[in-house]
C-alpha cells in the first residue's frame, strides 16, 4: 500500500479541473466506505453485546430462535448498499465523466497527436513539422485536445495528475482534454499491458508559460542542424550511411525511418527509451552499443563499433538541438 504513496506520478495531487474532480470523487468513495464500515461494525459489536448478555436459550427471551429482523436483512442488507452503490454510480458516471470526456474541437485552442509504439510515445503537432519522443510540451492554462491512437497493439495514455486514462486502439481515434492550470512536469505511463517492456513505457508532460511554449514548438519544427565539427560530421555520414537511418527520421538528412523515434532533436529531450535512462553522452553511449541491456526485447539492435565510430556518431546525436 505505501508504494502508492506520494511520488512523481500521484492521481490525487492533481493539477487540472478533471484531475480535481477524479480526486475528490476518490476522497468521497473512500469516505462512504469508511462510513459504511463503521456502520455496519457498530451493528455488528452491538449485536454481540446484546446477544452476550442475554446467553444462549435465556428463558426470559420472549421470542427464543427468532430470524433477524427484516430491518437487519432487508434494510442493512440490500436497501442502504442499493442506495449507496447507486449514489456513487450516479456522482461517478454523471458528474465525473461529463467534465472528462473528449472536448468538442471549437472548444480547444490546439492538438496533438498521441501515437503509442512498442514501447516509446510519439507526439506530433498538427500544423507543424514538430515531433518528438515520450516528451510532450504543452503550454499552461490550454485546452489541448490530444488525438490518441496507435502503431501497432492498443496502449493507454495516462497522466494521473491531469485526467484519467485513455485507450490506444488500433485502427481507431479516442480523444481526451489535455489541460493543467500550473507549469510543472508531470510523469505518465501506459496503463494497458502492452508487452514485455510495457513498464518501460513512460511519458513527461512539461507544462511551459505560453510564450516559452511557443519558442519551444517554432524550435522543434525547424530541421536538424548541421553537425560542425570533424568529428559530428563523421558521425553523420556513419548514421546516414549505416542502418540507422533505415530505422529513424533525421528531418533535414536523406533519414526516414519510422520504425524508432524520430531524432531531429533528440539532444533536447531529457530521457531517452520511455523514460528508462537519462539522455546523457554516457548512457547515449551505451544505449547504441548494447541497448537491449536497458530495455530488452525493444527493436534496436546491438552494435558493434569501433570506440572512434561510436564517439562520432555520439558527437553527432548530441549536435541535435
Amino acid at each position: 500500500m505505501l508504494a502508492g504513496c506520494g511520488g512523481s506520478q500521484d492521481a490525487l495531487n492533481p493539477h487540472s479541473h478533471a484531475a480535481t474532480d477524479i480526486a475528490n470523487l476518490f476522497w468521497v468513495m473512500m469516505a462512504v466506505s469508511f462510513g459504511g464500515l463503521a456502520l455496519i461494525t457498530g451493528l455488528l459489536v452491538l449485536a454481540w453485546v446484546r446477544r452476550g448478555r442475554r446467553g444462549f436459550g435465556d428463558p426470559d427471551d420472549p421470542h427464543p430462535g427468532e430470524k433477524p429482523s427484516w430491518f437487519v436483512v432487508v434494510g442493512m442488507g440490500v436497501v442502504f448498499p442499493l442506495m449507496v452503490i447507486v449514489a456513487l454510480f450516479i456522482v461517478g458516471n454523471w458528474a465525473i465523466v461529463n467534465v472528462t470526456q473528449a472536448p468538442a474541437a471549437s472548444t480547444t485552442a490546439m492538438t496533438v497527436d498521441a501515437i503509442g509504439h512498442q514501447w516509446y510515445w510519439e507526439f506530433r503537432y498538427p500544423g507543424t513539422k514538430a515531433v518528438t519522443a515520450d516528451e510532450l510540451h504543452i503550454p499552461v492554462g490550454t485546452r489541448v485536445n490530444l488525438v490518441a491512437t496507435t502503431a501497432d497493439v492498443i496502449h493507454s495514455f495516462w497522466v494521473p495528475a491531469l485526467n484519467r486514462k485513455i485507450d490506444t486502439i488500433p485502427g481507431q481515434q479516442n480523444r481526451i482534454l489535455l489541460y493543467s492550470n500550473t507549469v510543472g512536469v508531470f510523469r505518465g505511463q501506459c496503463a494497458e499491458f502492452c508487452g514485455l517492456q510495457h513498464a518501460h513505457m513512460g511519458m513527461l508532460v512539461f507544462v511551459q508559460p505560453k510564450a516559452q511554449f511557443q519558442a519551444w514548438l517554432k524550435r522543434q519544427a525547424q530541421p536538424a542542424a548541421s553537425p560542425t565539427t570533424a568529428s559530428a560530421q563523421r558521425g553523420e555520414q556513419a548514421f546516414l550511411g549505416g542502418s540507422c537511418s533505415s530505422c529513424h527520421a533525421i528531418r533535414g538528412t536523406p533519414a526516414r525511418g519510422f520504425v524508432g523515434p524520430d531524432l531531429t532533436h533528440l539532444a533536447s529531450r531529457t530521457t531517452l527509451a520511455g523514460l528508462t535512462i537519462p539522455n546523457s553522452r554516457s548512457y547515449l553511449s551505451r544505449w547504441i552499443v548494447d541497448s537491449q541491456h536497458f530495455k530488452p526485447g525493444n527493436d534496436m539492435p546491438d552494435f558493434s563499433l569501433r570506440s572512434a565510430q561510436l564517439q562520432s556518431l555520439v558527437a553527432y546525436l548530441e549536435g541535435l538541438k
